[in-house]
């Protein structure tokens, strides 16, 4: 078995692709008004699935957190501290939500927070240093 991708599921669809492919710059594969959407970032599939869609394929109700949540977070990664903060300007100033602003952590990462429309966390951070898997 391999991780094919990972993916959140969505209120508005729409305000969500929107959110990130012209803020985050996300890929995405296919029209916008399909139920599960795909998008790609670094080679990193990732997917969008309607709330209701998936209740209704499943036959279940499900509770979703609501508002700015610290349920689970996305993790970007740039090279440079001053990356970061180019990074964080540009999608607040696009309508992310600010959540933390870029700091130097004490294990030498550089990190800042923003939010997506439906207060998914997104973490920017780098080791002042190109990405090494």
């Amino acid at each position: 078995m391999r991780l094919d991708g990972f993916g959140l599921f969505v209120e508005d669809m729409g305000k969500m692709i929107r959110f990130y492919r012209d803020v985050l710059g996300f890929e995405i594969k296919e029209a916008e008004d399909t139920s599960n959407v795909y998008l790609v970032k670094d080679g990193t599939l990732f997917l969008l699935y309607g709330r209701r869609d998936f209740e209704k394929m499943t036959r279940r109700k499900y509770a979703y957190v609501k508002g700015l949540n610290g349920h689970s977070e996305i993790a970007l990664y740039v090279d440079t501290f001053d990356e970061v903060d180019a990074a964080f300007r540009d999608a607040v100033g696009k309508g992310a939500e600010p959540v933390l602003e870029p700091e130097t952590e004490p294990w030498g990462q550089r990190t800042c927070y923003i939010a997506d429309p439906e207060g998914n966390l997104i973490e920017i951070g780098s080791f002042n240093r190109p990405f090494d898997r």
